[in-house]
């Protein structure tokens, strides 16, 4: 029999990706919806036909029961969230509920389905693994460079600090409860699927425009901020890859290579053969309120225990999203219309 999962944020980058790598490995797929009539759950059915949907939200407890009990999932991959971090100072309690607070009602569905009681212990084979979607953003001002399993929190934002909390809480219910239940450490993870309000996507997009003369400039805020970008295809593998693990254990994925807004930029409009210098223009109003320098993961865990390594170059990632985004408005979508290529 295939093994089931259940994916929540199965509409957004990630739940796409990783939803495609699962069918490709055999499993039964299944995604969390809120409204069977949301336009995204279609444009997801238009990618992923053999996907089946379950309604259910991260703030309703009694829907995430349900939900769990209707799928009977091998494993729940965790990736919804209210995932655009500026949008987290203005709709801070959401963020909260959502990306905080829907961690612990899809912690506390799995725990009530399958009939677990505190005392910890081992892990028996057969319970729901749970992977938990956690965030570079957690480290924020970071102590140390690069960032590792160990180094400490200081987020600066909502978002990062609803992330610590529901990172934080899976922990709590694997050590309360031996339930198998991880987190991935996720830095920077960016394709032509990213939403249209993220800076990678908003760098390609906007060179697409220059490119095609639809647009003469690009605002943009602090180039100086330093990330770990790579490929949301290869990190959806990690994350299936911590649920096949014999020891339920919180891992760091990113490719230990730091870039910064400006170089995203040179590379972006040099695949598109123009020069940024005469289309980019600094916004001051665009910069967070506090904002995160420099994130760098040390993905050498991973890589020792799980086998894993990105495949997808900066500079291939840079070139494939702008390759997109010209296609896509070459042929007339409108990507704020959460068009996908």
């Amino acid at each position: 029999m295939a093994r089931r999962a259940l994916i929540t944020g199965i509409t957004g980058q990630d739940g796409s990706y990783l939803a495609e790598h699962l069918l490709e490995q055999g499993y039964e797929v299944w995604g969390l919806a809120r409204g069977q009539a949301n336009p995204r759950v279609s444009r997801m059915r238009r990618l992923l036909a053999d996907v089946r949907v379950v309604r259910g939200d991260l703030l309703d407890q009694g829907s995430l029961i349900s939900a769990v009990e209707r799928v009977q999932p091998d494993e729940v991959y965790n990736l919804g969230a209210i995932s655009f971090v500026p949008m987290s100072w203005e709709q801070a309690e959401l963020t909260a509920e959502v990306t905080g607070m829907g961690v612990l009602r899809m912690l506390e569905a799995i725990r009530v389905c399958s009939g677990v009681s505190r005392g910890g212990g081992a892990v028996s084979s057969g319970q729901i693994r749970f992977y938990q979607a956690s965030s570079s953003e957690m480290f924020g001002q970071v102590s140390e460079t690069p960032q590792t399993e160990s180094t400490s929190f200081h987020p600066r934002s909502p978002y990062g600090v609803a992330k610590a909390y529901g990172h934080f809480l899976t922990q709590n219910y694997r050590e309360s409860y031996g339930m198998y239940a991880v987190s991935g450490i996720l830095f920077n993870h960016e394709s032509p699927r990213r939403g249209a309000e993220f800076v990678t996507r908003k760098v390609s997009l906007g060179v697409a425009r220059i490119k095609l003369g639809l647009a003469t400039e690009l605002r943009l805020g602090n180039l100086e901020a330093r990330r770990d970008w790579g490929f949301a295809g290869d990190y959806v593998k990690a994350m299936h890859l911590m649920l096949q693990s014999g020891n339920p254990e919180d891992y760091v994925i990113g490719t230990g290579r730091m870039k910064s807004v400006r170089e995203l930029v040179e590379a972006a409009f040099s695949a598109a053969g123009l020069d940024w210098e005469q289309y980019v223009v600094t916004d001051q109003t665009l910069h967070r309120p506090a904002e995160v320098d420099l994130l760098c993961a040390d993905p050498k865990k991973a890589r020792m225990q799980l086998g894993w390594e990105p495949g997808v170059s900066f500079d291939e990632l840079v070139a494939m999203m702008v390759d997109s985004d010209l296609r896509l408005l070459a042929n007339g979508p409108d990507p704020d219309e959460d068009s996908w290529p």
